[in-house]
């Protein structure tokens, strides 16, 4: 497997298109974007998981529960969620995109991401697909990138290449989010196409193993997001032997797909707001995976910690804090815990307890804008990863008039 240039129009039959409509008020930036396959593909989806969910979600499960797609329509700028005429909206979005591109309205996916609770106007998406469909290239992929981002700071793509049956396979994906992001599934908008011949069972499978090891593992500001969701679409055009079952080519394409979805997390949670610093623990040595998964989770989702982080402030005991309300088999005596950056590494606790440490080289490692916290458990063999970001002036700042 390697990485390639590209995203959503990197593997074979998609095309992509973002354009402004008039959603947002602000005419330079794109707020509405459509990925299309010349092909129905299998395809399949993960959700938020709060129970406030939006209407395009429950369009889109409807729309996906015969595990069939062949586009994308997503807009930015609106939520449409606790809307009394969400659903007739998110289905109207369908039923536009599916006329202009003459295939049906049940094997669109749909999306919306903005702000909550403002009724969403179909009038300017209307005008607006006509020139999305125009516009569809495979040079797009950047386009539709912008269009579906908030408050971003910027556009989230990827793509990969790996071989399979003999066959090469891409798999590309964009993304956006940059608050109320917190695990779990899903806490964004990702979408992701592949050229890879995989039954829609399989697919789904797939789509939940990725997730569960990468966008699972996010958390920016604790909120979990009412409208977000990960769905992949996939056209075959690979012409590998289609995956009907696990074996050696699902475990390819699984490695492929979690890839991309760990690439994405991690550029959500750079870019999370406000935020300087990307923040990933890495919790090793533990009972099991669900105990690492556990820990890491709650040490990267510690505001305290994520304060600290911030000030580039060495202050362990705040990881170990946090492994202590984590809920998880651990034995805080055996806890060695170090801070890495690329300027280097320190170590400041060993066996639960503080160690003399320079803080003067703490403070080098910490003022970079990508830091690990390497938590060891020393209890076993569970591996996780959780990926995060500082929490800074400019986080209240931003979410302070977010509607207004």
């Amino acid at each position: 497997m390697k990485y390639i240039e590209g995203s959503v129009t990197a593997a074979k039959g998609f095309k992509a298109s973002g354009v402004h409509c008039g959603i947002r008020k602000n005419k330079s930036k794109r707020d509405i974007g459509l990925i299309y396959c010349e092909k129905k593909c299998t395809a399949a989806a993960v959700y938020t998981t709060n129970l406030v969910q939006s209407s395009p979600i429950t369009i889109t499960r409807k729309n996906l529960a015969d595990g069939y797609a062949q586009a994308v329509i997503a807009n930015s700028g609106n939520a449409n969620t606790c809307n009394a005429d969400g659903d007739k909206k998110a289905w109207a979005m369908c039923e536009l995109t599916a006329k202009e591109l003459g295939i049906s309205a049940d094997d669109v996916i749909v999306a919306s991401t903005g702000v909550i609770g403002q009724v969403l106007p179909i009038e300017p998406i209307a005008e607006g697909i006509p020139a999305l469909v125009k516009e569809l290239s495979v040079e797009g992929s950047t386009d539709v990138a912008e269009a579906i981002m908030t408050t971003d700071t910027v556009k989230k793509e990827v793509a990969v290449e790996t071989v399979i049956g003999g066959k090469t396979v891409k798999i590309g994906g964009i993304s956006k989010g940059s608050g109320m992001i917190h695990p779990n599934m899903a806490t964004m908008l990702c979408f992701v196409t592949t050229d890879a011949a995989i039954s829609a069972e399989m697919i789904q499978k797939a789509v939940k193993t990725a997730a569960e090891s990468t966008f699972n593992m996010i958390s920016i500001d604790g909120d979990t997001s009412t409208n977000d969701m990960l769905s992949v679409m996939a056209s075959g055009l690979a012409e590998n032997e289609e995956i009907t079952a696990e074996g050696e080519d699902y475990d390819a394409f699984v490695e492929a797909l979690t890839a991309v979805c760990r690439d994405l997390s991690r550029k959500m949670a750079k870019d999370g707001e406000g935020a300087t610093k990307l923040l990933v623990c890495k919790v090793s040595g533990a009972k099991t995976e669900k105990d690492a998964k556990g820990v890491a989770k709650s040490v990267i989702c510690s505001s305290l910690l994520k304060a600290a982080m911030f000030g580039a402030d060495a202050n362990w005991g705040r990881v170990l804090c946090a492994i202590g309300y984590s809920g998880c088999d651990v034995d805080v005596n055996k806890v060695d815990v170090s801070f890495a950056s690329e300027y280097g590494t320190i170590d400041v606790c060993k066996n639960g307890a503080g160690i003399d440490f320079s803080e003067e080289l703490a403070k080098e490692i910490l003022i970079r804008d990508e830091i690990d916290i390497l938590v060891s458990l020393n209890d076993g063999e569970g591996y996780a990863e959780a990926y995060g970001c500082d929490l800074t002036y400019d986080y209240v700042k931003i979410n302070g008039d977010y509607r207004t």
